[in-house]
Parts: C-alpha cells; sequence; structure tokens
C-alpha cells in the first residue's frame, strides 16, 4: 500500500494549489501525509486483524464491526490529519451510523484489501463492507470496490485492457476520454463519480509508477486523494518504485 501513501504525500502540497502540468516538484518542506494515508493504514491494520482472527470474524455484521473500530482508533491517533466534516462527527460518536457518503474517502483508503484478497470476489467483498460503515450510498460503494477490484487485477497481472474492460463493465465508468481530454476543465469534485473514473485513467495512462502519480496531480482538483487511488493501482501493477520516491 506503499503507492497509495505516496501518492497521498506528494499530492498533498497540491491539492489547494492545483497544478496541471507533470512538471513539478515531488517533495518539499510542505510536503505530509495526510487522512488519506491515515485510514489507508487503519484499513490495512483491519483486513490484519480479520486474518489473525479468521474464525471469529466471517459474517457482515464482524467485519463492518472491525472495520469502524480501526478507522475510529487511527482517526484518534492522528486527530489533525485534515478529515472530512462528517466523517469527524462519525468518527466522534461511538454508535453514530454511516452518512450516506459519496465522497471519495471510502475509495482511497481501500488499496490494502485489493492487496491482501485471494480472490476478485473476496476484493469486491471486502471492499463494500469497508465502505458501508461511513460510505453507504451506491457511489461510495461503487468507488470503493472499482480501486480495490483495480488493484486486485493489477497485482495478480492482468493487462491494462482487461482491467479497463472490468472496470467499465461492472461499474459503468467511463475510462474512454483522455487526460488532456479531462484536465483543462477539471476542477475539485471530491466525490467517488468524479474522481474515481480520473485516478483510474491517469494510471492507464502512465508508463511507470512516478509517471502514474505526477499525470494524476497533474489533472488538479483533489489532488492527494486521486494520486493516493492511482498510486495503489500503480504500485501492484509496476511493482517497483523509486527508491528517493519511497
Amino acid at each position: 500500500m506503499l503507492g497509495a501513501i505516496i501518492g497521498d504525500v506528494i499530492g498533498s502540497v497540491y491539492e489547494w494549489h492545483n497544478t496541471k502540468s507533470t512538471e513539478f516538484s515531488l517533495y518539499n518542506r510542505f510536503t505530509r501525509f495526510t487522512d488519506d494515508t491515515v485510514l489507508t493504514i487503519a484499513i490495512a491494520d483491519a483486513v490484519l486483524c480479520r486474518q489473525k482472527h479468521k474464525n471469529k470474524i466471517t459474517d457482515y455484521f464482524a467485519s463492518k464491526k472491525l472495520y469502524a473500530n480501526r478507522l475510529r482508533h487511527y482517526y484518534y491517533q492522528f486527530p489533525d490529519a485534515g478529515y472530512g466534516q462528517k466523517f469527524e462527527e462519525w468518527a466522534r460518536q461511538r454508535d453514530a451510523k454511516p452518512y450516506k457518503s459519496y465522497g471519495n474517502g471510502s475509495a482511497m483508503r481501500v488499496s490494502p484489501i485489493g492487496f491482501a484478497s485471494q480472490s476478485l470476489e473476496e476484493a469486491l467483498l471486502e471492499s463494500k463492507r469497508s465502505a458501508l460503515v461511513t460510505h453507504n450510498h451506491r457511489e461510495g460503494i461503487r468507488g470503493a470496490q472499482a480501486i480495490a477490484a483495480a488493484v486486485f487485477l493489477a497485482r495478480t497481472g492482468s493487462p491494462k485492457t482487461d482491467i479497463k474492460k472490468f472496470i467499465q463493465k461492472r461499474f459503468n465508468y467511463n475510462l474512454e476520454q483522455k487526460l488532456d481530454q479531462i484536465r483543462p476543465n477539471y476542477t475539485f469534485d471530491p466525490s467517488c463519480q468524479g474522481s474515481v473514473p480520473q485516478a483510474i485513467i491517469a494510471f492507464m495512462e502512465s508508463e511507470n509508477f512516478e509517471d502514474a502519480i505526477r499525470k494524476a496531480i497533474s489533472l488538479g482538483g483533489d489532488s492527494d486523494t486521486i494520486a493516493c487511488m492511482t498510486g495503489g493501482i500503480a504500485q501492484a501493477f509496476y511493482k517497483e518504485m523509486p527508491k528517493e520516491m519511497v
């Protein structure tokens, strides 16, 4: 999941100061991790707990409770990472209900499930469960499943053409646009439907891991989250990342 974290960290500087170029400094004194990294690690922790206690955590309710527990735990460990208002309200209330969000928070944190799943079906099921604790809107679930599926398929050797075909058919995302068509008029859109397809397209057009991160950030908009989603898929696909980025 380091690819997702790298995308978040590098993109953190450009979220509110967008660039529309691929030529930019990767790191500077303002670079930091954000809520994208914290909650990605929270999901990874939940996945490890689930694997350790797999005989006890088998049904929907146990899984849901575990994801909610880990998300809240990490929120309190890192309360100043820049969470959305609705998530903060949810995290502070132990028995809070999901808030029907279609924001990209469900998708930016999900890459560990794509890395850990043993089958595509497991990736789709667990990504849905991880989304439902907060993002119980159809688009919030769809965004999480699309990123988890893309990570899983990339990790297990599927070519880009097959990944694209599956995502388009299963989730009805338009992946036919080119970055050069999207970039000029693209603005901040924190919804799944307005950022997940763009993140996947950035991966599709990339030539290597660093190129994927640069292309994702060059779109502008919600830069850290788009790069986080792109970075998870790119790591799974390319396997190698530049040492200086790591």
